[in-house]
């Protein structure tokens, strides 16, 4: 299995690319370089895909192009950032896009605001798909008037909290699901299991890997986040916001952090050294675990996660208008996020489902994985999709989210005070435009 490092990365547009990208959005229509013909019966035809990370789609390429012979599929693969920032430079220059291109939900409304740089794929009948799909994660995909159907979802990432039970027996803490489960059902309620973690002492082992996810998965369970409806930022006027910084912060004061942040090298090493005890879990992040700690089968398990539920990460596929294919790229698409399709990539990878008629799928909710103790991963995740309460998302959210995260870490390296860091934030929030 190939990492599964795409969903919560941390990400790092800068200011000016996204101005660029504003000031060459523009609304429907224009800004295509490149027919929209489709390709003549049985001509030879190339589809670039754009990711950041594996999807866990070359299983499927190979069955597509059993129907599709004429089809070649090439991935393009680069880190999170580089994709996003990337993407932002191809469709203002008109130039360099993929027929098919990953957004992460972070840079969703970047994106879903230029819909003169994307192909409609209404025009292709896509949306018959709506019915498929969580409302909401259909909405995500329109342009910002509902008229145009910019993109199809390919998961979701909810809610739930991995932790390594040979740690908690150390610390002697329960280790049993529904135990863990029930020491945290509030934010307090974990930082004081923390503690008791840590007066444990384990060797070699903190409580959590870092601040910055936690601090995610709390402002994600609150009814409104960074933004409003009206697409204003919030940050220094939404107490859940503060709440969570609070919180957050509260970790590192009571020196529960490996102070590894996530997706870096030492955070990668961490899982096999086992470095933390917990870690919040999206679904995709299972792959992930199960990757980076290979001698841990068995020592990891899974249990719900503080506050019942919650959204972190998920991604929508997209085709920008410099396509030459666009037709059989929007093709591509309807059959990589099929409904079975998109329950295959679950088994395989961990990315959870978009598409709620899974949910109560028997093949879904019987589902384990041995690695995690045969925790029943399809039950305890269709559960969390269940209970999704959705959150407005603004166009420059992950540009906010990063702000955050480095005040979080200035606070946990020790080069601010939480006071300090937490002035600056929202001086740094003031500069995003």
């Amino acid at each position: 299995m190939t990492p599964r490092i795409r969903r919560l990365g941390l990400p790092l547009l800068t200011a000016s690319l996204l101005a660029l990208a504003t000031a060459c959005g523009g609304g429907g229509g224009g800004g295509n370089t490149a027919t929209e013909a489709s390709a003549k019966p049985g001509e030879k035809i190339k589809l670039t895909v754009g990711l950041f990370g594996d999807f866990g789609f070359k299983p499927l390429y190979e069955e597509y192009k059993k129907t599709h012979p004429n089809i070649e599929i090439v991935e393009n693969v680069t880190q999170f950032n580089d994709h996003h920032s990337n993407l932002v430079k191809r469709l203002a220059t008109n130039a360099g896009a993929g027929d098919i291109e990953a957004v992460e939900v972070g840079y969703i409304s970047t994106f879903t605001a230029q819909p003169g740089k994307f192909t409609d794929l209404k025009q292709y009948g896509l949306d018959k798909r709506q019915a498929d799909y969580l409302d909401w994660k259909w909405q995500q995909g329109l342009s910002k008037d509902g008229s145009q159907v910019l993109g199809l979802g390919t998961d979701v990432g909810g809610l739930a909290m991995c932790y390594r039970k040979d740690l908690f027996k150390k610390a002697g803490l329960p280790t049993d699901r529904a135990e863990v489960a029930a020491l945290w059902p509030t934010w307090d309620q974990y930082i004081a299991t923390g503690k008791k973690f840590a007066t444990a002492n384990v060797a070699g082992a903190k409580f959590v890997d870092s601040p910055g996810e936690i601090f995610r998965a709390m402002v994600n369970q609150a009814p409104i986040g960074l933004y409003d409806a009206s697409d204003k930022i919030i940050v220094d006027t939404n107490p859940e916001v503060k709440k969570a910084w609070d919180l957050s912060n509260q970790l590192t004061a009571e020196g529960l952090t490996a102070k590894l942040a996530a997706f870096s090298p030492p955070w990668n090493t961490g899982f096999a050294k086992g470095s933390f005890a917990t870690i919040i879990c999206p679904a995709w992040m299972t792959g992930f675990i199960q990757e980076q700690a290979k001698d841990a089968t068995g020592k990891w398990d899974i249990a719900t996660v503080p506050g019942g539920s919650g959204n972190s990460g998920g991604s929508h596929l997209m085709v920008p208008k410099q396509s030459k294919h666009p037709k059989e790229a929007a093709e591509l698409i309807d059959f990589l996020t099929s409904k079975d399709n998109q329950a295959k990539v679950f088994k395989e990878e961990g990315t959870f489902p978009s598409i709620p008629a899974l949910y109560d799928d028997p093949s879904i909710q019987n589902f384990t994985k041995p690695f995690f103790g045969d925790a029943p991963i399809g039950k305890i995740y269709s559960d969390a999709a269940k209970a999704l309460k959705p959150q407005h998302l603004g166009p420059k959210e992950a540009d906010v989210r990063t702000v955050i995260g480095n005040g979080l870490g200035r606070v946990e390296q020790g080069k601010q005070t939480p006071d300090e860091a937490w002035t600056q934030v929202l001086e740094d929030v003031k500069k995003i435009k």
